[in-house]
C-alpha cells in the first residue's frame, strides 16, 4: 500500500508528523510526502522539518503565494502529475489551507481515496476561505478523521454516511505531548535569556485582524495600553509585519516586544507558561486548552467550539473593550479553567493507523 502526505502550510507540519510515525509500523506499507510550498518562508518552515524530525520531503511542488485562485490552481496542475505518477492507494490532507482542498480535488476527479485529517470542524463563516476548504474537501473524502465530538455531529448533519467518519482525536496534541519534554528543558533557559518574568504571548496573522489598518492600528493600540500591566511578546508573522510597517503603526510601548517568528519548540516552551496568550490562530486555541493556559481569541467565530465549551479560550472578536475585560479576569484569578477534551492524549495518530489497517483488510 502507498501513502501520499500532502502539507502545504506550517500546521500541517504538526499534523503529518505523528500520522507518518505511527503509519511507519504497518508492513507492506510505503509513504510519500510532497510540500506543495504554498507557505514557502524557510524561517516559518523548515525549522518545523527540523524539529519535528520529520523527513525532507519526497516531491516539492515550489507553488509559492498567489491568489486562492491561483494557488490552488497551481497545485492541482502540479500535483494531477505527481498522482498519476505514483499512483498511491490513498492520499492523507490535512487541515484546512488552499493544499488541502487541492490535493482532495485531484484525486476525487481521478478515482484516487482520500483521507482528510482533521474533519468535520465548522466555523460557519463562509467569508473564510478555510471554511469552504473544509466543507469541500470533507464532501469529497473516503475517510474522515474528527479531532472532536463536535466534528462528528457536523457531519452526520450534513448527511454524511457514519461509516466514513472516525472520531480519533486531535493529532496536534500528539505532536505538542512529543515534544513537550524537549520545549520544557528548554523553557528556563529561553526566558531567562529573554529577561521573562510573568508575561503574555501574542500571534496575529488572519486577513481579519492584520489586513486593514485601522482594525490593526486598535489591535496593537489596546496591545501597548495591555502592556502597561503585563508584558507582552509578540512573534510577528511576516504578513503583520509588513501591514504594520506599511501603515506607520508605530510607536509601541517598551513592554510589548517585537521578535521574528519562533520555532515549535521555543513557541511551545514560552506557551506553557504564559500567563496569557492572546491570538486569532486555530492551533493555539487547541494547545492552550491542553496546557490549561488563558486563551483569548481576537475572532468572531472558531472551528474549535470545544475549546470554549470545554477548554481554556474565550472569543472577543475585535471588540477591544471586551478584550480588556477578559484580560482583566485572568490578571484577576477569575479566568475559566477548562478540561482536556475527549481524546486529547497524544495517541490520534496511532489510532488514524489502525483505522487506515481496518480499511486495508477490508480493500
Amino acid at each position: 500500500m502507498k501513502i501520499i502526505h500532502v502539507v502545504g502550510a506550517r500546521p500541517n507540519f504538526m499534523k503529518v508528523a505523528p500520522v507518518m510515525r505511527a503509519l511507519a509500523r504497518l508492513e507492506t506499507l510505503s509513504q510519500v510526502l510532497v510540500h506543495t510550498g504554498q507557505h514557502y518562508d524557510a524561517n516559518m518552515s523548515q525549522v518545523f522539518f527540523d524539529q519535528l524530525a520529520l523527513v525532507e520531503p519526497t516531491i516539492a511542488l515550489g507553488v509559492g503565494s498567489g491568489t486562492h485562485a491561483q494557488q490552488t490552481a497551481a497545485i492541482m496542475v502540479r500535483f494531477e502529475e505527481v498522482v498519476v505518477e505514483q499512483r498511491p492507494d490513498l492520499v492523507l490532507v490535512y487541515g484546512d489551507v488552499n493544499s488541502t482542498v487541492a490535493a482532495a480535488l485531484v484525486c476525487a476527479k481521478l478515482g484516487i481515496s482520500v483521507g482528510h485529517v482533521e474533519a468535520g470542524l465548522r466555523s460557519f463563516d463562509r467569508t473564510m476561505p478555510e471554511e469552504v476548504n473544509r466543507l469541500l474537501t470533507d464532501r469529497i473524502s473516503d475517510l474522515l478523521f474528527t479531532p472532536s465530538e463536535d466534528g462528528n455531529e457536523n457531519l452526520r448533519l450534513e448527511g454524511t454516511p457514519p461509516e466514513k467518519v472516525h472520531f480519533v482525536g486531535n493529532v496536534m496534541i500528539d505532536t505538542l505531548v512529543f515534544l513537550r519534554p524537549k520545549a520544557s528543558q528548554l523553557g528556563s533557559a529561553l526566558r531567562h535569556s529573554m529577561g521573562l518574568r510573568e508575561y503574555g504571548l501574542v500571534t496575529l496573522h488572519r486577513p481579519s485582524n492584520v489586513d486593514e489598518v485601522e482594525v490593526l492600528g486598535r489591535i496593537i493600540s489596546t496591545l501597548n495600553e495591555i502592556a502597561g500591566r503585563l508584558p507582552l511578546l509578540f512573534p510577528v508573522h511576516p504578513r503583520a509585519r509588513q501591514r504594520m510597517q506599511s501603515g506607520g503603526i508605530l510607536p509601541l510601548a517598551s513592554n510589548l516586544r517585537l521578535i521574528d517568528p519562533l520555532g515549535y519548540l521555543e513557541f511551545l516552551a514560552l506557551q506553557e507558561h504564559a500567563a496569557v496568550v492572546l491570538t486569532d490562530s486555530g492551533g493555539i486555541q487547541e494547545e492552550t486548552t491542553f496546557l490549561g493556559v488563558p486563551c483569548i481569541t481576537l475572532r468572531a467565530n472558531t472551528e474549535r467550539p470545544v475549546t470554549v465549551s470545554i477548554g481554556t479560550n474565550v472569543l472577543v472578536g475585535q471588540d477591544m473593550g471586551l478584550l480588556r475585560l477578559e484580560l482583566e479576569r485572568v490578571l484577576d484569578g477569575r479566568f475559566k479553567r477548562g478540561e482536556i477534551p475527549p481524546l486529547w492524549d497524544g495517541k490520534a495518530a496511532e489510532r488514524i493507523a489502525e483505522c487506515i489497517e481496518k480499511a486495508r483488510g477490508h480493500a
